[in-house]
């Protein structure tokens, strides 16, 4: 298969270009349906005279249909493009990549989507079901799924199903998260996921940061310490990974703490600690919740993240990240990543 693809890019380069290009349009319609022409051609870069083209031959092909509110991909459309993701991820060169980051990062496994979360809103839907997939590959019987705050991970609870119900499954926030975005918050977001596969899920309403005194004061609770011991039993950990400097100001830090942040030239963040350029740990905020060192006791860790400008983020944390990590990303991302 690979070498008839060799010999099209030779004598049939613009083949695999209209191939690429109706497989993009494919995939921004499943992730967005139903969408409407004007804001297809923009999320792409289209022309809409180029656009209707395009999508007139998809609709003659039976791959997709019109409604009132947009377009939307038949059954066989949903079908083909299955089929296509990965024959796309050979010819773009993705699955090499994937490769070549699993070394360079030496954790298990690195799963690659097409685009750049940056420039593009939409590839992080993109993120969110791939993770979706991941997720479900890794279930066991009993289930008890720790989960961070943050845009990516309410990206990924949009993409579960009723399906992974089939299993027993317990969402938990993986830390406290009260003074954020309400829809950020790993509460809101553990809800969500339960609602969209028909799970349970249980609450830790305490703030993300606190006071050593606080600290101690909150984990002698009855209820935080047993939401806390679920936390520390979880199977699996969904996790997003921010830039130190976004992250610290979103979280209202403190001036003192800020100030360090910066001086000590923090890139990235995860679970409160803050990361420079070579993987120290350069601050460290008290969180109720998981903590790094939790990590490696844990079946399955998902770190989701992407974009170009998360690239230094990633690195950061990749170099503290347990061996059986599992790192899900764009293209942005990625190839910012493996030019070192």
């Amino acid at each position: 298969m690979n070498s008839l693809f060799d010999i099209q890019r030779r004598l049939l380069p613009d083949l695999l270009d209209v191939m690429q290009k109706r497989y993009l349009i494919l995939q921004y319609i499943n992730v967005m349906q139903p969408v409407g022409r004007r804001s297809l051609a923009i999320s792409l870069g289209l022309t809409e005279r180029v656009l209707r083209s395009e999508v007139e031959f998809l609709k003659g092909q039976s791959l997709l249909y019109f409604t009132s509110l947009g377009m939307s991909l038949t059954e066989e459309g949903k079908a083909l493009l299955e089929r296509l993701d990965s024959i796309m991820r050979g010819i773009t060169g993705i699955d090499k990549l994937e490769r070549q980051l699993e070394a360079q990062l030496g954790i298990q496994k690195v799963i690659i989507v097409n685009g750049d979360s940056d420039q593009s809103p939409w590839v992080k839907h993109e993120l969110g079901r791939a993770c979706a997939i991941s997720m479900k590959e890794r279930l066991h019987d009993e289930n008890i799924i720790a989960v961070t705050g943050g845009s990516t991970m309410a990206a990924v609870a949009e993409m579960l199903t009723l399906d992974f119900g089939k299993n027993d499954l317990l969402f938990v926030p993986a830390r406290g998260g009260l003074g954020e975005d309400v829809q950020n918050q790993a509460n809101t977001i553990c809800a969500k996921m339960a609602a969209q596969t028909g799970a349970k899920h249980r609450v830790l309403y305490v703030p993300d940061q606190v006071s050593r005194e606080i600290y101690q004061s909150f984990i002698k609770e009855p209820f935080i310490h047993e939401v806390l011991d679920l936390i520390k039993s979880a199977s699996m950990v969904l996790h997003g990974i921010g830039d130190a400097i976004t992250m610290a100001e979103r979280r209202k830090t403190s001036a003192e703490d800020l100030e360090i942040i910066r001086k000590k030239k923090a890139v990235g963040e995860a679970f409160g600690y803050y990361f420079d350029e070579t993987g120290e740990i350069v601050h460290k905020v008290p969180t109720i919740g998981l903590q790094l060192g939790d990590l490696p006791g844990v079946d399955s860790v998902l770190a989701v993240a992407g974009g170009f400008s998360k690239a230094k983020a990633i690195r950061a944390y990749m170099k503290q990240a347990p061996a059986s990590t599992i790192l899900i990303t764009d293209e942005g991302a990625a190839k910012q990543l493996i030019q070192g």
